[in-house]
């Protein structure tokens, strides 16, 4: 079998002839251990200033030279496109934020940006707007518009798709998933919840119509899945109780994963952190093909979902991130070995990370983990 046939046997519950293996992501600086000089592919941070200095081009070249390389010098059964992969923004004709410090940078919106160390990345810390900003009704009753994509988004995607749409699976993008629509964020959605439930009903419809625009611009031909990243809780539970899902996401996402099955024809595959196990019933109940993340830190034991779910969709996980970055080669060689002892059999399993191979991780590490699954992975 190649990588292609391996991955739709598991998802398609007959066993292929070993486990396969897959990552969320794999982060810039193992990537640049693997391919040997410096990259912009997953290191958000040094893209994010990239295109705030206007080297659109230069990233681009990088995602889809380096994307490729990648893949084929490591034996990753599938091919993912999340953040800093592929995807260049719209170039404006706007200032870039001005550098306050090493860290911090703010536009003439009074928005500020701080990089992180820890997570090689560069988020909004505040935004004025977002801070002040009221919901009603009418700002989720307009028609959206069709999502501007820049040409060389597509460009990159569509060289990796074909580079490898015959050997390995692809898990492409789409308009994404529901998930938990929750206007101006969980705590100010908090009450809208309680008292607006029309307000959390428009707003669920309107994020519903914008994805399925997206759709036809982003859902590659030749892919074979597409991958959701939504997270619906935090480490202890789910940011809101099962039955308040049901009352007001439920219905939008069986809609929009239904969509990506019939319309499209492909495979779903969801990336969700945090403690969902009140939530797994409801993953069945949307459709998803394929569950990746199983935070162990957080609750979720792949050898428990395995028994309750694994007949019902394919669980991807297994190796603890957190012992990748801070643990020892024994540990993650552990992870290896209890992973497969209990979610091998029967198929319908996929080896990798409880998250990804994040920034920090120890290469070390990841050799180990490679080392032991090839030990381990044949049926």
């Amino acid at each position: 079998m190649n990588s292609k046939e391996r991955v739709q046997a598991a998802l398609e519950g007959r066993i292929p002839d070993r486990v396969p293996w897959g990552e969320f992501a794999v982060d810039f600086d193992t990537v640049e251990r693997v391919i040997g000089h410096e990259t912009y592919l997953r290191a958000k941070a040094k893209s994010q200033i990239a295109f705030w200095e206007g080297r659109h081009d230069e990233v681009a070249e990088s995602y889809r030279r380096d994307h490729i390389e990648l893949h084929r010098r490591l034996e990753l059964d599938i091919v993912t496109f999340p953040m800093a992969t592929w995807e260049i923004p719209p170039e404006k004709d706007d200032v870039p934020p001005r550098r306050i410090d090493d860290s911090t940078w703010e536009d003439r919106y009074g928005r500020v940006f701080k990089y992180s160390a820890l997570t090689e990345d560069i988020t909004c810390v505040l935004d004025p707007a977002n801070e002040a900003r009221t919901f009603r009704l009418d700002d989720f009753l307009r028609e959206p518009a069709v999502p501007e994509r820049d040409s060389r988004s597509w460009v990159v995607l569509d060289a990796v798709v074909r580079e490898f749409k015959d050997k390995k699976f692809i898990c492409g993008p789409s308009g994404g998933i529901v998930g938990l629509v929750l206007p101006g964020g969980l705590e100010k959605a908090s009450l809208a919840l309680l008292e607006e439930p029309e307000l959390i009903d428009a707003a669920t419809a309107q994020a519903r119509r914008e994805q399925d625009l997206a759709d036809p611009v982003l859902v590659h031909p030749d892919s074979d899945a597409v991958l959701l990243a939504h997270d619906f809780g935090h480490k202890t539970g789910p940011f809101i109780g099962p039955e308040m899902f049901r009352r007001y996401f439920l219905e939008a996402n069986k809609a929009r994963v239904c969509r990506l099955h019939k319309d499209f024809g492909k495979k779903v595959i969801l990336h969700s952190c945090g403690n969902v196990n009140s939530y797994l019933d409801f993953f069945v109940e949307v459709g998803i093909d394929v569950y990746q993340s199983i935070q162990q830190t957080a609750g979720m034991d792949l050898c428990g979902l395995k028994k309750s779910h694994g007949a019902r969709f394919a669980l991807w996980g297994g190796v603890s991130l957190e012992n990748l970055v801070a643990g020892t080669p024994d540990d993650v060689r552990g992870d290896v070995r209890r992973a497969m002892a209990c979610a091998k059999e029967g198929g319908r399993f996929i080896l990798g990370t409880s998250h990804s191979i994040a920034v920090g991780s120890r290469y070390e590490n990841v050799i180990a983990m490679i080392d032991e699954y090839h030990k381990l992975a044949d049926y």
